[in-house]
């Protein structure tokens, strides 16, 4: 065996180490920040958009934001999470993680450009379609989460199939299809990840 194969074994091996851990660099208080961000962009949208159906592109300007200035807060906390663990696991695992959430934000993106594009007329459905793929996220990197955050994948599988099936008509664009489903979401989310991993750490290996 020479020394090649034998770096792509131990790669290997680490590789399946790591998805048999819990990965720590999910922080409660910026997961909680981002389900503030969404009561807060509620409160916007309520003072300044009081009717968005008249004004879609707006609506969609600021929940786009809210949902950007969650993803750099979530992604400079676990950056800085990946720079300061002594574990040699931490790159790993956190490109696991990565990895497996990415695709639903890639896809909630190219789906927001086409509805926009080419679906204007159905741009109340986001908030429901942005859930659904939120929570499949959440599913797929489950095995490298706490196991109570099934439990928020749920959530957001549920609300969002009920905001497709009540934000509609008259309720179109409504702030409550956002301000839930993400604002409870999240804070659940930083809940769990709080009592599971951050409230008593003695003894547990930080990765």
């Amino acid at each position: 065996m020479d020394l090649r194969d034998a770096l792509t074994q131990i790669a290997a091996i680490r590789q399946q180490v790591a998805r048999t851990e819990t990965f720590r660099g999910y922080r409660a208080a910026p997961v909680a920040l981002s389900g503030v961000l969404a009561w807060l962009a509620a409160a916007v949208q309520a003072w300044q958009l009081p009717q968005p159906a008249q004004n879609p592109g707006a609506w969609l300007t600021l929940w786009i934001g809210a949902a950007v200035c969650s993803l750099a807060i979530t992604g400079i906390a676990m950056a800085l999470h990946c720079w300061h663990a002594p574990s040699p696991l931490s790159r790993t695992l956190t490109t696991l993680a990565v990895g497996q959430f990415l695709p639903c934000l890639v896809a909630g993106g190219l789906l927001t450009a086409a509805f926009w594009l080419h679906l204007a007329d159905w741009l109340w459905m986001l908030p429901g379609l942005w859930s659904i793929l939120f929570s499949l996220g959440i599913f797929a990197s489950f095995r490298l989460l706490p196991r109570a955050t099934f439990f928020v994948a749920v959530w957001y599988l549920a609300a969002g199939i009920l905001c497709l099936a009540w934000a509609q008509g008259e309720h179109a664009y409504s702030l409550w299809a956002m301000a839930i489903p993400f604002g409870v979401g999240q804070l659940l989310a930083a809940g769990i990840l709080y009592w599971t991993l951050e409230a008593d750490r003695k003894g547990d290996r930080t990765f």
